[in-house]
């Protein structure tokens, strides 16, 4: 790990501004995929705002009947909160489905939502890596991409994101509230939030330099049945093969959001009018314009196989 210096932030503004203020800064709160990221070097941030004295660890409820998550909530204490339970139960759901319980006592909703790939070439600094080294190559395609995505790739590119959190947020149409160094803040949509490779798959959010993340607004519940379908290749402690969320209303139709797809959690909001069709059509909508390679090929299948069990599970 690279020497580094380190301040406690007293305000979101404050901390928005020492991040501009001083080159290659970071936040930290939780620290559970930051710390990880510095020891290996893929990160080398030359400064640390630490921001978990900021206040911003309470969920409440907002006007439009919604709950406003502080950045700082923690994974553990967002799952088990009874308002989350009752109306968001496929976010509960997905972040108990997430690493152990350890880690989910630390990590953060910010911190979740920031979470950088699980792709190998990632995390291997001999190899090159468009993500971790920009214009170096992407030494996934070509080599073991098993894992990796199959929609919204590029030629740069074919990480996935690992957030289960995340793709609940995306389901549920979440909002990301965020601030400025000169105070602004603004609210930004989660189907904005993330961004697809491209030719910049380094650019992996819509933050600006030294934006930081104050939290992140649930609309309105809309009711329905809510599931949360993991596929791995271990029970626990494992990223996603393939996860759906769903939030299911009578008669069949809802709203599904996969994970282990793309770079980030993936909508095709016009492929839900197939969700009545059954899960071979919907599917097919989600999947199309789908690049597979010979390794990961069998996500396609497996989609249609994982939304055919929400379905069943819905109907239960």
């Amino acid at each position: 790990m690279k020497a580094f210096t380190y301040e406690r932030a007293t305000s979101a503004k404050e901390a928005a501004s020492a991040a501009v203020r001083t080159p290659g800064a970071k936040f930290i709160a939780g620290g559970t995929n930051l710390l990880d990221l510095m020891k290996l070097q893929i990160e080398t941030p030359q400064h640390l705002i630490d921001v978990n004295g900021l206040g911003l660890d309470k969920i409440t409820p907002t006007s439009e009947g919604g709950l406003r998550v502080g950045a700082l909530v923690r994974n553990t204490d967002l799952a088990a909160d009874a308002r989350v339970r009752k109306d968001y139960g496929v976010l509960s759901r997905a972040l108990v489905s997430g690493a152990s319980g350890q880690l989910r006592n630390k990590a953060t909703t910010a911190g979740n939502l920031l979470q950088r790939t699980r792709c190998p070439y990632f995390y291997d600094t001999t190899k090159p890596c468009n993500k971790r080294q920009p214009g170096s190559g992407c030494a996934a395609i070509g080599g073991f991409n098993r894992n990796l995505a199959v929609m919204g790739t590029s030629d740069a590119c074919i990480a996935t994101h690992p957030s289960d959190m995340a793709v609940a947020m995306r389901v549920l149409d979440a909002t990301v509230e965020t601030v400025n160094a000169a105070g602004q803040t603004r609210a930004i949509p989660i189907a904005d939030f993330h961004r697809l490779p491209g030719a910049t798959p380094n650019i992996e959010t819509s933050l600006a330099p030294g934006e930081l993340i104050t939290a992140v607004t649930l609309p309105k519940p809309i009711g329905g049945t809510h599931i949360y379908q993991k596929v791995r290749d271990r029970a626990s402690y494992a990223f996603a093969l393939i996860s759906v969320a769903a939030v299911i209303q009578p008669g069949g139709r809802g709203r599904l959001a996969f994970g282990g797809l793309a770079h980030k959690p993936w909508r095709v909001e016009a492929a839900e009018a197939q969700m009545p069709n059954g899960a071979k059509a919907t599917a097919s909508a989600v999947l199309a314009g789908a690049r597979t390679t010979s390794q990961n090929a069998f996500k396609l299948p497996l989609v249609e196989r994982t939304i055919g069990a929400v379905f069943e599970e819905a109907k239960a």
